[in-house]
């Protein structure tokens, strides 16, 4: 079946329908429609690629064109979203063939990277993603908060809508960008939809007029939740000072929850303090991110430590070939030539090395390589594992 890139207007007849049937409440009410167009603008720059046949859309996929920090380096990356099908065609082989040629075009654009939130994990390790940590919500009383009302915190917060703080939040975003490894954000048209939808508090913290963390959140209730959003700071002064504003709500919400990365560790943030940590993974509805890379380019340069490993890249359509990566110089290397033990990978097994989130042998067990005692020695210096903390919500 025919497979064409839609024009902007075309999504609020063909896509939006097909996605908020997939993932929305069903059948759509008259305001959700009427809400398609007040969205269309934030997807003007998305490449929206549909399956049709006889004047009827069969599948629908996107890509955003996002930016990611891949261990230091930030680089182009596919942000999939919005793959749904027609009930009536599901299971006929559209979604693999809107992948190919999705990725296909981002690639060839300049996206070395892609990631995505899968419908189903094991379709998308066959087309080369691997697992992502999912952020922790966590739980706790504003009381147990106290006492940071107490300490001597250097550096103040500010309280406003986020539409009025917007661009220092944005600004913050791109600072953890460049900072943090798994980060990304998305381009200004889909990001400026946080800034026009208006509905939630920001608070800065911000020392010697440096801004340092921020956290955009919501309240349900008087008596109930303060909803708060991700928990972005720089360091633990930035956390200390934003979680002694939220102490100060405690005659007003019996519960905060906030979203923190997995390798952050709210039961030491303060003794006594009574927390509960949840990382929900389920199919369907909460599934955990995965990333792939759609170009061994994406590799070159990035930080590494001194090992030499040759690699043979199979069954991908996009990752292929034999590769000698070479760390010696503290940057990875791609060269040809000179002996060093061997390794055969997937493209789910090599992004799971360059996204820092498997060792060698668990890459073995998972069935995304061959990889002997020696070569995993070298691709465990190449590649130290640490976890990434994919930032931006799909």
């Amino acid at each position: 079946m025919p497979i064409r890139r839609l024009a902007a207007e075309e999504r609020l007849t063909t896509s939006f329908p097909l996605q908020a049937y997939a993932f929305e409440a069903s059948p759509l009410t008259g305001e959700r429609v009427e809400a398609f167009h007040r969205y269309l603008p934030y997807n003007k720059g998305n490449r929206t690629l549909v399956v049709e046949e006889g004047g009827e859309t069969h599948a629908a996929a996107s890509a955003i064109p996002m930016r990611q920090n891949l261990r230091g380096r930030v680089l182009p990356m596919a942000g999939v979203a919005g793959v749904a099908t027609h009930p009536l065609a599901r299971r006929q082989g559209h979604v693999r063939a809107l992948l190919h040629q999705l990725l296909d075009e981002m690639r060839d654009e300049g996206h070395p990277l892609s990631a995505l939130y899968p419908f189903r994990a094991g379709f998308y390790e066959r087309f080369g993603y691997v697992g992502l940590p999912r952020a922790r919500t966590v739980r706790f009383s504003p009381a147990d908060l106290g006492p940071l009302l107490r300490a001597d915190l250097p550096g103040e917060v500010t309280w406003e809508r986020i539409g009025a703080g917007y661009p220092g939040y944005r600004a913050f975003t791109e600072r953890c960008l460049r900072e943090r490894h798994g980060f990304a954000i998305f381009p200004d048209f889909r990001a400026v939809g946080l800034r026009d939808r208006d509905d939630r508090w920001l608070v800065t913290a911000r020392i010697d007029g440096t801004t340092v963390g921020v956290l955009t959140y919501r309240i349900d209730d008087h008596g109930g939740e303060l909803h708060g959003d991700d928990l972005l700071v720089g360091d633990p002064y930035a956390r200390a000072l934003l979680l002694r504003f939220l102490a100060r709500h405690v005659d007003q919400v019996e519960r905060i929850s906030l979203q923190v990365p997995a390798d952050e560790l709210p039961e030491l943030w303060l003794t006594d303090l009574a927390v509960h940590m949840e990382a929900r993974v389920s199919r369907p509805g909460s599934p955990a991110p995965m990333a792939r890379l759609l170009s061994v380019d994406a590799l070159a340069g990035l930080p590494a430590g001194p090992g030499r490993v040759r690699v043979e890249l199979v069954d991908d359509r996009w990752l292929g070939g034999t590769h000698l990566l070479d760390g010696a110089t503290g940057h990875l290397e791609l060269t040809s030539g000179g002996p060093a033990p061997s390794a055969t990978l997937t493209a789910a097994g090599l992004s799971a090395l360059a996204y820092g989130v498997l060792d060698p042998v668990e890459v073995a067990v998972r069935g995304l390589g061959s990889i002997g005692p020696e070569a995993a020695a070298e691709l465990r210096r190449l590649f130290p594992r640490e976890l990434p903390y994919l930032f931006a919500d799909f």
